[in-house]
């Protein structure tokens, strides 16, 4: 137990910190959005990209990896479509509840990780994003979009232009190419990486909006606790039906448990879906995850 805070209430201190630093207005109101972006298209992508150049793509592991994120990711999906029609959702509506069921947020996640697993967890999250990050994509245009129709086109070009994937792509053909990184670009990458994860949990903080809370306050709790409780529920399901090790098992079903990614708002209000809906979502997420991950992290510690 005292492990476990020791390494998650750094995490969740930084988001908070965020949140302060952002409301007073320090640096200024101009730093958050850039720093997002600084990290969103450089420093995020060299952390991924470094885990990807060396790491152990001869993990028998992998393939059940693959399979359990696909088969959980694909569950939710199914049952937020016959849910949605059962109960008539508009797109704008459907688009913001399935991204805060399907959605994570990668920043906290990948910090998680490190800090209870170290490199290895690492480099096996960095794995399994490879993977969910474009899944994850795929279906949020397509609900925030369904009753417009959606084009190939507008579903793949989100995926071809994130700098995510790109940066998971390029990792995985360097380190089957060989070549390793010479020159001291390890070295390189290894800095910009070592900044992306305390700078994201900041931004996180900052793009957090309170004051949607008064809203639809039955929506955002249930769908809160299906994220941060049924989905990780699911995630444990499909990790022992497919008898995944510890350590593989505890990061799938961390990431099932994080709260959903803070650039959902920006994807819903560009593509016309009910962005005040996603803001609270984001943000009473983010303030129950802190109580949340330690209840799951502590249950999976007792079952595995």
């Amino acid at each position: 137990m005292t492990e476990l805070l020791l390494a998650l209430w750094p995490l969740f201190a930084l988001i908070v910190g965020g949140y302060v630093l952002s409301r007073r207005g320090f640096p200024n109101e101009a730093f958050w959005p850039g720093a997002e972006r600084l990290n969103y298209f450089i420093l995020f992508p060299a952390l991924l990209f470094n885990s990807l150049a060396t790491a152990p793509l001869d993990n028998p592991q992998l393939p059940r990896m693959a399979l359990a994120v696909l088969l959980g990711l694909g569950i939710a999906w199914l049952a937020l479509l016959v849910v949605r029609r059962l109960r008539g959702w508009p797109a704008a509506r459907f688009g913001a509840f399935s991204q805060g069921i399907l959605r994570f947020n990668t920043y906290l996640g990948l910090a998680a990780v490190g800090s209870l697993f170290g490199q290895p967890g690492l480099t096996l999250a960095a794995l399994m994003l490879a993977l969910m990050v474009p899944t994850v994509n795929v279906l949020s245009v397509w609900s925030l979009t369904a009753e417009r129709g959606v084009s190939a086109r507008s579903l793949l070009l989100p995926i071809i232009r994130n700098p995510l994937i790109l940066a998971c792509l390029a990792g995985a053909l360097v380190n089957l190419s060989g070549l390793g990184l010479p020159g001291g670009s390890g070295r390189l990458l290894s800095l910009l990486a070592a900044a992306s994860l305390p700078l994201g949990l900041l931004c996180v903080g900052a793009a957090l909006k309170p004051e949607q809370l008064g809203g639809e306050v039955p929506a955002l709790v249930w769908n809160s606790l299906l994220r941060l409780l049924l989905m990780p529920l699911l995630a444990l399901a499909v990790a022992v039906g497919l008898q995944l090790p510890a350590m593989e098992s505890t990061v799938l079903v961390l990431f099932f448990a994080l709260p959903t990614a803070p650039t959902a708002y920006v994807l819903t209000r560009q593509l016309g879906g009910d962005a005040n809906l996603m803001a609270g979502i984001i943000t009473l997420q983010h303030l129950l995850a802190a109580a949340s991950l330690v209840g799951v992290l502590l249950t999976l510690d007792i079952i595995l």
